[in-house]
């Protein structure tokens, strides 16, 4: 007998690649694109994980929609010109991200997914600077679907994978990746690496202070469901 197909999907900013330089550089550069005052470190960090549309709407919540869209804008490119510039380089993968992402997507049992508020042209960018363009068969992207937490990029990446909810896991640093997870009837597991203290991933079933405890983390959930 064949074993069970599981499918694993990761966020990307904050879990699997620190990426709060470029965020946080292109943020500041929207904000004053549009004579603004910036938002701090803090309030922009505690919004990466959501679709950008909603991160400006809680970023500027006084403002109108058409400031709100002219700063969506303005971050594109100001994230753009600073990936022009500087390279994937400015947004590292996390120390083991590598090594763990090749073992698991070398495993016949298992595939391996991504879930990201990032535009698609972002998340192709950045698996091709880190020469991931084979590791992932189901990409979910903003472009695509409602902002986390809807469970919308889980429930497709299972449908596209012919994977159940009972096989599924979600790898996440934020309160929006687990309450996704959560509303897709998956396992969550955080990582304490990220953006959002380990105090708002509580809905995750798992916390791993390290990609190598990802693996054991992975076996140990699965073993409860079979």
């Amino acid at each position: 007998m064949s074993a069970r197909l599981r499918l694993v999907i990761f966020d990307v900013d904050g879990t699997l690649v620190d990426s709060q330089g470029s965020i946080l550089a292109a943020m500041q550069a929207a904000f004053a694109r549009l004579d603004l005052p910036a938002p701090d470190r803090s309030a922009v960090l505690s919004i990466v994980g959501l679709s950008l549309d909603r991160a400006m709407q809680r970023l500027a919540p006084d403002l109108p929609a058409s400031e709100h869209d002219a700063l969506v804008n303005a971050y594109k490119q100001a994230y753009f010109d600073r990936r022009q510039t500087l390279g994937e380089g400015a947004a590292p993968l996390y120390p083991g991200a590598i090594e763990v992402l090749e073992a698991l997507s070398h495993r016949d049992d298992m595939l391996l997914g991504v879930a990201t508020g990032k535009s698609r042209r972002g998340l192709n960018a950045m698996l091709q600077a880190h020469g991931l363009e084979h590791v992932f068969v189901t990409r979910q992207v903003a472009d695509d679907h409602p902002s986390k937490p809807h469970p919308s990029m889980i429930l497709t990446a299972m449908a596209e994978c012919g994977v159940q909810a009972c096989d599924t896991v979600m790898i996440g640093d934020t309160s929006f990746d687990m309450e996704m997870a959560q509303a897709a009837g998956v396992a969550g597991i955080g990582v304490s690496w990220g953006y959002h203290a380990q105090t708002e991933l509580h809905r995750a079933r798992r916390i791993i202070d390290h990609f190598r405890d990802l693996p054991p983390a992975l076996n140990d959930i699965w073993a409860e469901t079979t």
